[in-house]
């Protein structure tokens, strides 16, 4: 479960030809074989959802892949065809060069004749600073956009005011939304339509339409700590504590990924005693990217109050994933230590003897972690979490959620965790890499994760918007 990886693939369909030896074809055989012959979780899924409904499935891709033009569109129906298997730990990430090249395509593209809302801005901003009550109307700023939105008749139109993209000039039409806001639709840097209900004021000065967040230029309006909080915690890429009063501490860890330990570890050290002398402890994992379980080790000492058995995985033994082990010893870019290229040795030559079986490479198929202190404070520890958590969070969840200080709050997570440990392949014209799963965790089919995901305790529901759920968890931890 190092990584994971949720590909959305967004890019425009190029004119880059596909190399007549890798057209799409047998970009799909190669895929179909590999991840047939050695991902962890092929035979798993194939048992549950049955011979019959494969076959269709790879049917269907198959019209699809005969009509593709470019690597960009196979790639798009590569991905469609892992995703029979599962959501998550699988991937189909297409190759710099092509990316740059899909790029330079989209940027020849031309734009000219899209649509404009001219508008006189010095005249807008002198009637948005004359306005009684503020609504959507204003002007925004999304990277690299500063967009002007106004009412028009039955919707709110948005136009480009200035524009850092190449695609995108002064006056053409960025973005629409229905005057009820139930509804809108956001156009990329393609220009391809974003459509989404998501949409709605966050305070005053902020704009959530979909997955974008903009943010308020003018008129300029009061803030709301609450909402700057939230929005502190959506874009933040490190992790950092902050004290909403004397009795509660908020810790935000962005990502569980192995390069965060260090400033993990970090923020914890640096804070111990205030953590220790505090009496509720909110964890904020929300949105997170899964990553490498080690990162996690820190924090376990604050929430324990009883061993914590974890459950163990068994890897599946064929002669292309247990190349992993010789890449862990041999590749530079790994840097492990002497001790772990020692385990890995051992790894591969039990794993070389056993081709074609599930095998354990740990002594134990339950691990058992005893601590020597049960800490008096942090006494109550919530942690909160979506459907963005998957991987690693839920690995940490699993964890945590044997302590008797710990309760969950949110929304069920991904579900993307019993099958897991990426590895990566290139393809033959190097055009992409496939990414599928070397491992199947021993917890299933008794306490499986995957496409269920995990419950919280507390469940938030959609009368407490996402932006007031720290406020809302301090308010049950403090009575």
């Amino acid at each position: 479960m190092k990584n994971i990886l949720l590909l959305f693939i967004t890019l425009l369909g190029s004119n880059v030809l596909l190399a007549q030896k890798c057209n799409c074809e047998s970009n799909f055989e190669l895929v179909k074989k590999t991840f047939e012959e050695n991902d962890a979780g092929f035979e798993y899924v194939l048992e549950k959802k049955g011979e019959q409904a494969y076959k269709v499935h790879n049917e269907q891709i198959m019209a699809k892949i005969e009509k593709a033009e470019n690597i960009v569109q196979c790639s798009d129906i590569l991905y469609e065809w892992l995703e029979f298997f599962r959501s998550g730990h699988i991937s189909i990430s297409l190759s710099k060069d092509v990316q740059q090249q899909n790029a330079e395509v989209v940027k020849k593209q031309d734009f000219s004749n899209w649509d404009v809302y001219k508008t006189d801005v010095s005249k807008f901003e002198k009637y948005l600073k004359a306005k009684k009550k503020s609504d959507v109307e204003g002007i925004w700023y999304t990277e690299p956009y500063k967009i002007g939105i106004k009412k028009d008749k039955d919707q709110y139109v948005g136009f480009i005011i200035e524009s850092g993209a190449d695609t995108w000039k002064k006056d053409q039409l960025k973005l629409k939304i229905s005057a009820n806001m139930d509804s809108s639709v956001y156009y990329m840097r393609d220009h391809s339509a974003l459509t989404s209900s998501d949409v709605k004021l966050l305070g005053e000065n902020y704009l959530k339409i979909g997955n974008f967040i903009l943010k308020r230029l003018s008129p300029e309006l009061p803030k709301d700590d609450e909402i700057e909080r939230y929005i502190t915690m959506v874009y933040a890429t490190q992790p950092y504590i902050e004290q909403i009063n004397d009795k509660t501490l908020m810790l935000r860890i962005p990502s569980f990924q192995y390069e965060s330990k260090a400033a993990i570890d970090s923020v914890l050290k640096a804070n111990r005693t205030l953590i220790l002398k505090t009496e509720n402890l909110i964890i904020d994992i929300r949105n997170g990217t899964g990553g490498s379980d080690s990162s996690y080790d820190e924090l376990i000492p604050y929430l324990y109050t009883n061993p914590i058995r974890t459950v163990g995985v068994q890897y599946r033994s064929t002669k292309l994933n247990n190349q992993r082990m010789l890449d862990f010893i041999n590749k530079p870019e790994y840097g492990l230590p002497e001790e772990d290229k020692k385990w890995a040795k051992l790894a591969y030559e039990k794993l070389e003897a056993n081709i074609g079986n599930y095998v354990g490479i740990n002594q134990y198929d339950v691990n058992l972690t005893t601590l020597d202190t049960i800490h008096p404070f942090p006494k109550n520890v919530g942690i909160v979490i979506n459907k963005g958590n998957g991987s690693t969070d839920e690995q940490f969840l699993l964890a945590a959620k044997q302590s008797k200080k710990v309760k969950i709050f949110g929304r069920t997570t991904h579900g993307v965790l019993d099958i897991s440990n990426m590895y990566f392949i290139d393809s033959p014209c190097n055009e992409f890499k496939l990414g599928y799963a070397l491992s199947r965790s021993k917890r299933i089919p008794n306490f499986a994760i995957d496409e269920i995901g995990i419950q919280p305790d507390f469940y938030l529901d959609d009368d407490i918007p996402e932006e007031e759920w720290i406020t809302h968890v301090n308010e049950i931890l403090n009575n």
